[in-house]
């Protein structure tokens, strides 16, 4: 029987593999040895460059082969020519006023239980975790109506075609001087649920087993409110999809920062006591 504390029993060789896989990718599966052979950490492969090139290749279509107007003019036209549901009681009051202050609230109550960990030593092995999720959804969240105030695009209730009268421009053009400022991408009401993408490296931290959980919760209400929006003409598709993009790189990120220089002793002695605490 291979001794567990020697250096090359195939235990310590388990753990080892283990480490170098991102969460959820079984070491036991076939080609999961792959990411590690490329030379590439396996969590760039599969937390930054897969997702970078689908966006890229969902912005290509949405932006360069006319997606974006095509999604929103069919909308437009099955609502009747007019953005029917722009002050609707669910797409307006529930999704997007209640949408933003349940993310608020839900951000404050994180808030608060990270202030409750520094105050009580049975909860220590919460306090960087509760820190890194108020961190990352602020961050995102922050991040994307910073970029409102400068990217001057409009929404497609402004544009001629879609009710309004101006005229649409690409995303990367410059605009004429006497345009008016657009203040609509990326979008920052998908950004109230995009920015808990937070919570599969939050789970990921806590508990393990729910991570994928959280991930489809946050990405389900960014959906969600970003349709919603698309349905009142607030947004088009490629708006979302940018907001997605910054909350996902965000969290990415900050988790790397603040969780990296971790060993994988040190991530499982923090995640046992974490196991134990109601």
């Amino acid at each position: 029987m291979d001794n567990p504390l020697s250096p090359g029993s195939s235990a310590s060789h388990a753990r080892a593999a283990r480490a170098e896989l991102p969460a959820g990718i079984d070491p036991r599966r076939p080609g999961a040895a792959g990411w590690a052979r490329t030379g590439v950490p396996s969590w760039l492969w599969w937390q930054l460059l897969l997702p970078l090139a689908a966006f890229a290749a969902a912005n290509f279509v949405l932006l360069q082969l006319g997606g974006d107007r095509w999604i929103a003019g069919h909308l437009y036209l099955w609502e009747g020519g007019h953005w029917a549901l722009k002050d609707n009681l669910v797409t307006s009051t529930l999704i997007h006023q209640g949408g933003k202050r349940l993310s608020a609230f839900a951000w404050l109550g994180v808030v608060a239980c990270a202030l409750v960990a520094w105050r009580r030593p049975a909860w220590r092995s919460w306090r960087t975790p509760l820190l890194y999720l108020a961190l990352a959804v602020l961050l995102s969240t922050s991040i994307v109506a910073w970029m409102k105030s400068w990217t001057h695009v409009d929404c497609p209730w402004d544009l001629v075609g879609f009710g309004g009268t101006r005229s649409y421009h690409d995303l990367l053009a410059a605009l004429p001087a006497h345009a008016a400022l657009g203040r609509c991408f990326p979008a920052g009401h998908a950004s109230a649920g995009y920015a808990w993408l937070a919570l599969f490296f939050f789970l990921g931290e806590t508990r393990p087993q729910w991570r994928w959980k959280g991930f489809a919760a946050a990405f389900g209400a960014g959906m969600v409110f970003g349709i919603a929006q698309q349905l009142r003409g607030a947004h088009f598709v490629s708006h979302d999809l940018w907001t997605l993009l910054i909350c996902w790189l965000m969290a990415v990120l900050l988790h790397r920062v603040m969780f990296a220089r971790r060993t994988p002793v040190q991530a499982a002695s923090a995640a046992a006591p974490a196991s134990r605490t109601p």
